[in-house]
């Protein structure tokens, strides 16, 4: 046999599997400061500031579920000099879950667009009820710094449905609709 044809075989000893590709990251958790409108608090004058947390399960490259927590508790503005700013305590904590759909747009920069549904929560105001159905859409962009580090901001518009501060039996605390606007930005890591 020629020894330009034994020439066009790799040996055994260098030859071996091939490394698997890697896995593609399928959780996701985000973690961030966020602000919320304030509006089923009758005369709050501030938005309230919080923390945010995500948590999604990716169903393919377009598709995920998201889970979102998140609690409001200080006000951005206390007024000026002998001018309440929010009457009361308040303070606003949700969970909601809905599904994801995700692009990627350009490079390392993707967007996404959600719908939500959950629970609500008013404390600090009296407000009925204590705890109201709630949802909404939001979206957002996410800028990957790498496999598993990424920076998210995002938007949501959530409704919810409480009865105003002082409201009576005899009106059966008839509730009414709001919808907050909030807007968050945090660090998203993928495993």
């Amino acid at each position: 046999m020629p020894l330009a044809a034994m020439s066009q075989v790799a040996p055994e000893s260098q030859s071996g599997p091939p490394a698997p590709p890697p896995s593609t990251p399928k959780y996701e958790v985000m973690v961030g400061y966020a602000y919320s409108t304030l509006n089923q608090v009758n005369q709050s004058r501030y938005g309230l500031q919080g923390v945010q947390v995500t948590v999604s399960r990716d169903w393919g490259r377009y598709f995920a579920l998201t889970a979102l927590g998140d609690k409001y508790r200080w006000a951005t503005s206390k007024g000026p000099a002998g001018e309440e700013g929010n009457p009361g305590d308040p303070t606003i904590n949700s969970v909601l879950i809905g599904p994801e759909l995700r692009a990627q747009l350009y490079g390392p920069v993707s967007g996404f667009f959600r719908g939500l549904l959950g629970g609500e929560n008013t404390d600090g105001e009296g407000e009925t009820p204590t705890v109201s159905f709630a949802g909404g859409v939001g979206g957002g962009l996410q800028y990957n710094l790498g496999r598993h580090l990424g920076v998210r901001v995002s938007g949501d518009r959530i409704g919810a449905s409480f009865s105003l501060i002082n409201n009576t039996p005899t009106l059966a605390y008839s509730p009414h609709r709001t919808w907050n606007t909030r807007a968050s930005i945090g660090v998203v890591y993928r495993f």
